[in-house]
């Protein structure tokens, strides 16, 4: 069955209102709702859930990050292939799309946002793969379930840093594959990770400071950071 659970009727049809179907730029393969600006998608959301201080609506954009993630694994598909995978703080779905577009045999997107968990479901069905979205926080875990924990763009503030990077770690110690997208964080801890690939992600001029980020697929494992390979 294509789509995702644990996902409410309310929150899909404010997906719906807010976005539009169309092909991720520098990942055509893959199609999601998206809006078209931030500013003020994140007010009507405030407006719609009655709080103030919200975080930004990261699912209704595809952020370098994540791009950069969906792009290895679609490239990659051995990677994910026959395993099953964890996309955590998954927004939109983007990555974990691209895991069962690539031939993961279960797919689990992870969200603390109830919209973000309605916006995978419908990006899920509109690509045709079966993923399972929760509202949940996971990151005192350590993923256990997963043989290939995802993750795009965390490491944009301090105290998301100082959660995921022990989340990643405990992960990476039970033996899972840690890939993480990173276009250029200043809380990335570089000295963890292996650089696997590197893009030039096009992205929108209301969520970065340029039209384009070199964004880099890392891989958690402890070795000294090599150069990534251009593409």
């Amino acid at each position: 069955m294509s789509g995702a659970t644990a996902t409410t009727g309310a929150g899909e049809a404010f997906v719906l209102e807010q976005t539009s179907l169309g092909p991720v730029p520098f990942v055509p393969e893959i199609r999601l709702h998206q809006a078209e600006e931030a500013i003020e998608l994140w007010e009507r959301t405030e407006a719609a859930k009655g709080e103030a201080g919200l975080p930004p609506p990261f699912w209704a954009f595809a952020w370098a990050g994540g791009v950069a993630v969906a792009r290895y694994v679609l490239d990659h598909p051995e990677a994910v292939a026959g395993t099953r995978v964890l996309d955590v703080a998954a927004g939109s779905g983007v990555v974990a799309i691209a895991a069962a577009l690539s031939g993961a045999t279960s797919v689990r997107a992870a969200e603390i946002d109830d919209y973000a968990v309605a916006a995978v479901a419908l990006n899920a069905e509109a690509n045709g793969v079966t993923v399972t979205a929760e509202c949940a926080d996971l990151l005192d875990g350590d993923g256990a379930g997963a043989d290939v924990v995802l993750a795009g763009d965390v490491f944009y503030e301090r105290a998301m840093a100082a959660r995921f990077l022990p989340f990643l770690e405990r992960a990476h110690a039970r033996g899972a594959l840690v890939l993480v997208g990173d276009p250029g964080r200043a809380y990335l801890p570089r000295e963890r990770f292996r650089a696997l690939a590197a893009y030039e992600v096009p992205v929108m001029a209301d969520l970065e400071d340029r039209a384009v980020k070199r964004t880099t697929v890392w891989r958690l494992d402890g070795a000294p950071a090599v150069p990534a390979q251009d593409h």
